[in-house]
């Protein structure tokens, strides 16, 4: 992404360079990690990643025009008139230097980043949401969409690369956003792609397993999550859900102020759910009653963290609830799919063992003693297996029915994934397996009677399915609403 030029030197600054081209300052016009998107004037960084190293395509980037490297260690033969640095870190310095080449932007907003296993997408969606709606221009970075004001870009990653994010918050800045909402994933933090950025708050929702098979062990996995509080400075405020016993940990070390949420013990902002309906909650937050239209403790959950957040901002208690009263569920995040006999199918994203329970246990707190569950779930390939049999067992344990079936099986057999997730349901007969997505869907539908409720899990706001290495079309609204068209209408009911 092209930006003002600027010299390598002035992007160096804050960077702790171990070893550097002497006599050699160019004008640097562009930022690059993919040797195949350079052009004339970039910088490149040779990143080393989990598959492959930069500093094999150092050569193919200059013959692009790059006229900076940026490396862990010096090539064994340099480009004449090319400068290179030598970093410790090549992520940490991308990071450093994008802030720099970007003059700064994080620092000209109120950042707010957005950490746990799950409900990240859902408070960093509703904090723009609100703030949209009460008028405050906001950038939102997530796993669904980026946001610049209205103007939405397709989402790449969680959280993309620090150049992307620093462009993309230039951008925010430039066209008169305030603030900015992201989503701040494990991957992120370890990779050091929020170095260099400025937060303003910084916000807890819960810690479950998942991802190991990136970052190997749960410590690890929690060590990467703490690493984003501990980089607050001591201007910067941190709201953690001390309900979840990792809370406490993202607050030791953490310099920045103190807040804590509870919906069970006593804390800086208190929730009760004193009502709960398929359309809806009444909560009592911070001693005032709103209703929303979001039903679930995970959803109270991630509520109370929008109200504190929104309040440390500075936004008045009473149009902060407000405003949280006219929300919307986030796409593909408990969305309610009505069939004309009132067969009601929720498709959630769900897709480790906690969000899967707690999705479940809402489903519980809210359907009568006549209405049957049907659950359809599966498993991601290429990521962690640990979870596949807590996944099975969970559904299993709910559910009228259960059916096993595919996610997103990438280059591993579905089979194979079935197999990992049969293991775990023990003595349970309440299960099908089915490998095709669309025939387990459209399965779910037939047996179905009027009323019940079909639960569709892992997948939420895709419209892909990733088979192989090749994105296919697939979306599971659609399949719901294509399978309840020709079994639920009410002729036959």
């Amino acid at each position: 992404m092209t930006y003002n030029m600027k010299q390598l030197h002035d992007i160096l600054d804050t960077v702790r360079v171990k070893e550097i081209t002497e006599g050699i300052n160019p004008n640097i016009t562009s930022l690059e990690y993919d040797s195949r998107t350079v052009t004339e004037g970039a910088c490149f960084f040779a990143v080393v990643g989990t598959a492959s190293d930069g500093h094999n395509y150092i050569d193919a980037a200059i013959e692009r025009g790059a006229v900076a490297v940026i490396c862990q260690h010096m090539p064994t033969t340099q480009r004449q008139g090319v400068a290179y640095v030598v970093v410790e870190d090549t992520n940490i310095a991308m990071a450093a230097m994008a802030a720099a080449f970007y003059d700064y932007p994080s620092e000209e907003l109120h950042l707010v980043g957005v950490t746990g296993t799950n409900g990240k997408t859902t408070t960093a969606t509703l904090l723009y949401d609100m703030f949209m709606a009460m008028g405050r221009k906001a950038g939102l970075i997530s796993t669904v969409v980026y946001r610049i004001g209205e103007r939405s870009i397709a989402s790449t990653h969680t959280t993309p690369d620090a150049i992307r994010l620093n462009a993309m918050m230039r951008q925010m800045v430039d066209e008169g956003c305030d603030y900015c909402f992201m989503e701040v994933s494990s991957h992120a933090a370890a990779q050091h792609r929020i170095a260099g950025l400025r937060f303003c708050g910084a916000l807890f929702t819960n810690l479950t397993h998942d991802h190991l098979d990136y970052h190997g062990t749960y410590k690890e996995y929690i060590r990467a999550k703490k690493s984003f509080f501990d980089g607050l400075d001591r201007e910067a405020w941190a709201v953690v859900n001390i309900d979840d016993r990792n809370g406490e940990v993202m607050l030791q070390n953490c310099v920045a102020h103190h807040h804590r949420l509870s919906l069970r013990s006593l804390a800086d902002y208190n929730t009760k759910i004193t009502e709960m309906r398929p359309d809806g909650m009444l909560l009592y937050i911070d001693n005032m009653e709103v209703w929303v239209k979001f039903t679930g403790r995970f959803n109270a959950y991630n509520l109370t963290t929008v109200y504190a957040a929104a309040t440390l901002l500075g936004i008045d208690k009473i149009e902060a609830l407000t405003t949280l009263s006219t929300l919307t569920p986030v796409s593909g995040r408990f969305e309610t799919i009505i069939a004309e006999d009132g067969t009601m199918a929720v498709v959630d994203y769900a897709h480790t063992p906690d969000a899967l329970e707690n999705v479940l246990q809402t489903i519980e707190e809210v359907r009568t003693s006549t209405q049957r569950l049907i659950v359809v779930c599966g498993c991601g390939g290429d990521r962690d297996r640990s979870k596949r049999p807590e996944m099975a067992a969970i559904a299993t344990r709910h559910a009228t029915m259960a059916i096993l079936t595919s996610d997103n099986p990438r280059t591993e057999q579905p089979e194979a994934i079935l197999d990992d997730m049969v293991a775990g349901v023990g003595e349970a007969t309440n299960y099908l397996r089915i490998t095709d997505r669309r025939e387990a869907i459209r399965t779910a539908a037939a047996l179905a009677h009027a009323g019940d409720i079909i639960l569709v899990a892992g997948k939420g706001h895709e419209d892909y399915q990733i088979i192989g290495t090749v994105k296919h079309h697939f979306d599971d609204r659609e399949e719901v609403r294509n399978a309840f068209a020709t079994t639920h209408t009410k002729r036959n009911a």
